[in-house]
């Protein structure tokens, strides 16, 4: 008995010690924080090179093809757990895939890219081009890698773990459980785009309920810190980067306390895909203390696994359905949005609902800055590029910096993960939750850049 409860032990901390290692230590590499999981993505996007905008255009092509097949329900798909899970989706979906294969061969083929009108609009080094060369070459290393590796983190009871010893943390002040802990620091160290496969995992499991799922995707999937240091290198505010990323800390905090407790999400029901998964609210009377009830919760988890063949065939699923479901999803919306924030006053006009707000908390150049509120939806970069070619002053930049960071949600890549995922999030709700983390975010840092400034 004594060895079987220490071989469990070792199989509940020998691979999570290695997830840890792998998502969320934070490491020096080549002149710039990172963890070992990017590295190894970025290894191999670089040895593939060339290749990987020619598997994305297969990957996002197959997946338009195969989902509109689907509409005619045939066995070989319907039949198949795998595939009718990653190609059976709504007619809306699956014009989606459509609309992103359209885009990704336009923009490969370079189709229109001497011209002036709408194919170059599309395929636009600033729009079609951007999201498959930089957004889309990078995602189809992470997440194969991450699929692959996530289940270190997930199906070895470290998310038992961490959640019974955190739950009394977490569900007050968030209204989550524990184990979305390790969701956020996977974020924070690492990867928003990881945050959101690991919330959606742990959702169609049923460890999250749809209230839990909503807003642990939409508040805990935080910006990594390295791209933190790419915004504010944007506006050339180095020097106060410590600063910075404290208030970026201190803002994600409020947030997650507040926008939880306001609709949309305080509407969201505590209703699971998976009955019977989720933990107790209280720890049972036999145990005394949290760290024995995580540890048996943990043991628990260890004794569902059925070896590295189960182990593998996990990570794939989780791969197949991010590559075939998320890429085109984000070629799609991705090029969309930047092709009306770079070609149309859209953005623009709807920046200029921030200017009355932006005027009382005495932010300098304030007509400049409303122009960047909105856009930060559609991608979290192009306010700071917006900023740094229109405004002279520190002051603003560094508002607007840490503004487009603290609104977290973002069409080219996060919003478009959830989207194009099971996540219980609609689009409207995207966008009023955007409205609200950017107002509480220019509430707290325009005082607060008053004093530093």
């Amino acid at each position: 008995m004594e060895n079987k409860k220490k071989n469990q032990m070792a199989k509940f901390l020998i691979p999570s010690i290695i997830g840890i290692i792998l998502f969320m230590i934070p490491i020096k590499y080549d002149g710039s924080w990172t963890i070992f999981v990017k590295i190894i993505a970025d290894m191999i996007g670089s040895a593939l090179g060339g290749v990987l905008p020619v598997l994305c255009v297969i990957i996002v092509t197959v997946s338009a093809v195969m989902s509109l097949i689907s509409l005619g329900k045939p066995k070989f798909i319907t039949e198949h757990v795998v595939l009718k899970d990653t190609f059976s989706v709504s007619i809306v979906w699956v014009i989606v895939r459509i609309l992103g294969a359209v885009f990704i061969w336009l923009t490969f083929l370079e189709i229109g890219a001497s011209g002036t009108g709408l194919l170059h609009m599309i395929t636009d080094g600033g729009a079609g081009g951007f999201v498959l060369g930089d957004l889309l070459t990078v995602l189809v290393i992470i997440f194969l890698i991450a699929a692959l590796l996530l289940p270190l983190l997930l199906d070895f009871g470290l998310l038992e773990f961490v959640g019974a010893m955190l739950t009394r943390v977490m569900r007050p002040l968030f209204k989550i459980p524990g184990r979305a802990a390790v969701d956020c620091i996977t974020s924070w160290i690492g990867d928003g785009t990881l945050g959101v496969m690991l919330t959606c995992n742990q959702y169609e499991s049923g460890y999250y309920s749809t209230r839990e799922a909503s807003v642990i995707s939409t508040t805990f999937s935080a910006v990594s810190i390295t791209f933190s240091i790419v915004v504010l290198a944007q506006v050339d505010l180095m020097q106060y980067f410590g600063l910075y990323y404290l208030l970026i800390c201190l803002i994600g905090v409020i947030c997650a306390i507040i926008v939880p407790r306001i609709p949309p999400l305080s509407l969201k029901k505590d209703t699971y895909l998976v009955e019977g998964k989720a933990m107790p609210e209280k720890i049972p009377s036999k145990y005394n203390s949290t760290r024995e009830y995580g540890v048996d919760l943990a043991m628990q988890r260890v004794q569902e696994q059925k070896g590295i063949g189960q182990f593998f065939q996990n990570g794939m699923k989780n791969a197949v359905g991010m590559w075939f479901g998320v890429l085109p999803t984000v070629m799609a919306i991705g090029t969309i949005a930047l092709v009306l924030a770079n070609n149309t006053p859209i953005f623009e006009f709807l920046g200029k609902a921030f200017l009355p707000l932006l005027q009382v908390l005495q932010v300098p150049e304030a007509v400049e800055a409303s122009k960047t509120m909105i856009v930060g939806f559609i991608d979290m970069f192009t306010p700071s590029i917006i900023i740094a070619e229109s405004v002279t002053n520190a002051m603003t930049k560094f508002i607007v910096a840490v503004v487009s960071v603290t609104q977290l949600i973002y069409l080219s890549e996060v919003g478009g993960l959830i989207l194009a995922s099971k996540l219980p999030v609609k689009l409207w709700e995207l966008f009023l939750i955007f409205l609200e983390r950017t107002i509480i975010s220019l509430i707290i840092v325009c005082p607060i850049a008053h004093l530093i400034f």
